[in-house]
């Protein structure tokens, strides 16, 4: 028994160390770029994406970092550069802590217009130690659609100069 709690160790750690050495291997320079870069979002290419080089994504890539950049503040559970599906956890704001907010955002397509991006908001209120869904007015997902077209758009005038 001892033999073969000692040899499944061994397996253990030789397979820990193969996996630590390829972790620490090198990319062949312009084979891998970053998740978002200058000049939108990089896939194993170095360019952008939807552009030459880029692998294909269906979503305007001024919306989807508006997007990002809109609920930066609130933890993300997805997201989906290339499905354009962006969804937080929840988030309760500090001042009213027995309030809390889930956002789903959806891009899509490559125009930047306000067709293209689509909020669904969730609430919740705390009763006792339970949370409980409560309506949502719908001028908040509208607002926020609103912030993310006005953010795209400050993106775009900042690449266009």
């Amino acid at each position: 028994m001892d033999g073969a709690l000692a040899r499944l160790r061994l397996s253990g750690a030789l397979i820990l160390v193969g996996m630590l050495l390829l972790a620490c291997t090198e990319s062949p320079p312009g084979q891998a770029g970053g998740v978002q870069g200058s000049d939108g979002f990089t896939y194993f290419s170095g360019g952008a994406v939807g552009g030459a080089g880029g692998a294909p994504v269906s979503v305007n890539t001024f919306l989807w970092r508006a997007s990002l950049d809109t609920v930066s503040f609130m933890p993300l559970i997805s997201a989906d550069a290339y499905g354009g599906v962006l969804i937080t956890d929840w988030y309760a704001p500090p001042e009213t802590p027995d309030e809390r907010f889930k956002i789903n955002l959806f891009v899509s397509g490559q125009a930047l217009r306000a067709e293209s991006v689509k909020a669904v908001v969730f609430r919740q209120i705390r009763q006792g130690s339970e949370w409980r869904d409560s309506p949502v007015d719908p001028s908040t997902a509208r607002g926020l659609e609103n912030t993310v077209l006005t953010r795209a758009r400050q993106l775009r005038a900042e690449v266009q100069g």
